[in-house]
C-alpha cells in the first residue's frame, strides 16, 4: 500500500472481511467471477469464509439431479466444519443425506424440503444432527414418525420444524396422527411449527398445544379435520399465534410441480456443472493456487465448469446470457 494514502487494497484485506463482503453475492459470482480476480480472493472462496452458510435452495430446484450431490460436497468440505446454515431442495438420496450429517458439527438449521430420503437414514444418522435449532422437512414424502421421533430424541435444541406437505399428496387418504404424536412426545421446546395439509385429527393437535408450552406459531393451514374455536385459543393460549385450517387465499404452487422439469431451453438460467473442483489446482509443494492451465481462451474452468446460458440457439450453442465480468476492484 502505497503511503500517504487512506485507501486499502481489497486484496490485502483479511480473509475473514473478504468471506463478510463475499457473502451478498450470488453463487455464480462466488464459483466463477471472485476466483478469477486475484490470488488472495481465490484462496478466499476456496476456504471456509464464504460457507458457512450454504443456500442452493434455489439452484437446486432446476439443476440436474446428477450434478447436486457433487456440488454439496465440494461446497461443504469448503466450509471444513463450520457450516452453520445449509438450504438445499431435492435431495435424490441417503447416501449425500448421511454426508451431511457427518459434517454437522456446527449446524443449526438446515433445509432440505422436497428430499427423497426416508426413515432409516435419518434414525441413522440423527444423532450427528444434535446442534440443529430449525429444521424444514416439507414435502418429504418418504419420511414419517419414525424420523420425526429419532429428531425429537436426539436434537434437543430444535426449536423449529416445518413439516408442510403438498395438498395432492395428502388428498382423500385417510388419517395419519402418528407424526403429531412424534411431535407432540419429543419436541416439547418447539416454538414454531408447521404442518400444512396433514392428516391430522383436532385431539393430535391438542396434544402438540398442550405438550409444546412454548409454541407461539402453528401452521394448521389445510389440515381440515382439526376443529379449534378461537375463543379457545384465546383464553388456553394467549401468546399462540394459529394459522388455519381454513386458507383465505388460494394454494400458491411456488414452483412445485415445475421444480423437477430440466430443460436447456429454459427460461430460468440453467447451470451445468462439468466435472472436477478447483483445489485440485492446489501445487503440491506450497499451499499456493497454480493458475497454469486452469481455464482455457473461451473462459472454461478445464476441472470445474459452471455455465450459465439461457437457451440452445439453432446450431445447439448455448447463448449466454451476457454476464460480463465486473471491474476488478
Amino acid at each position: 500500500m502505497e503511503v500517504g494514502t487512506d485507501f486499502r487494497h481489497w486484496d490485502e484485506l483479511i480473509p475473514d472481511a473478504l468471506g463478510l463482503i463475499f457473502s451478498n453475492l450470488t453463487l455464480q459470482d462466488l464459483l466463477t467471477v471472485i476466483p478469477r480476480v486475484c490470488q488472495s480472493w481465490s484462496k478466499v472462496v476456496m476456504g471456509p469464509y464464504c460457507w458457512q452458510e450454504i443456500d442452493i435452495e434455489e439452484w437446486s430446484n432446476r439443476c440436474r439431479p446428477q450434478h447436486l450431490d457433487r456440488m454439496l460436497q465440494m461446497l461443504i468440505t469448503r466450509s471444513c466444519g463450520s457450516l452453520r446454515k445449509l438450504c438445499v431442495s431435492g435431495l435424490q438420496n441417503d447416501m449425500i443425506f448421511s454426508y451431511i450429517t457427518e459434517h454437522a458439527g456446527s449446524l443449526q438449521t438446515l433445509r432440505l424440503p422436497r428430499s427423497e430420503i426416508g426413515d432409516s437414514i435419518v434414525e441413522q444418522t440423527a444423532g450427528r444432527l444434535s446442534t440443529i435449532t430449525f429444521l424444514d422437512l416439507s414435502y418429504c414424502g418418504k419420511i414419517g414418525s419414525r424420523a420425526l421421533e429419532a429428531i425429537g430424541k436426539n436434537c434437543k435444541l430444535l426449536v423449529g420444524l416445518c413439516r408442510n406437505m403438498h395438498p395432492l399428496d395428502t388428498a382423500g387418504k385417510p388419517l395419519m396422527d402418528e407424526e403429531a404424536h412424534a411431535i407432540a412426545t419429543t419436541m416439547p421446546r418447539l416454538k414454531h411449527l408447521e404442518m400444512a395439509y396433514h392428516l391430522i385429527s383436532t385431539k393430535s393437535a391438542l396434544q402438540i398445544l398442550s405438550s409444546c408450552t412454548e409454541l407461539e406459531f402453528l401452521d394448521l393451514r389445510g389440515c381440515w379435520d382439526v376443529q379449534l374455536e378461537d375463543k379457545f385459543l384465546k383464553e388456553k393460549y394467549p401468546k399462540l399465534k394459529v394459522l388455519g385450517p381454513l386458507i383465505l387465499d388460494y394454494y400458491e404452487r411456488n414452483e412445485w410441480e415445475d421444480c423437477s422439469d430440466f430443460s436447456d431451453a429454459s427460461e430460468y438460467l440453467a447451470w451445468e456443472f462439468v466435472a472436477g473442483e478447483l483445489e485440485d489446482y492446489y501445487d503440491d509443494d506450497d499451499d499456493d493456487v497454480s493458475y497454469d492451465g486452469m481455464w482455457d481462451d473461451e473462459g472454461r474452468l478445464e476441472e470445474l465448469e459452471l455455465r450459465f446460458y439461457e437457451g440452445i440457439d439453432q446450431n445447439g450453442d448455448a447463448v449466454y446470457g451476457g454476464h460480463g465480468w465486473p471491474p476488478s476492484p
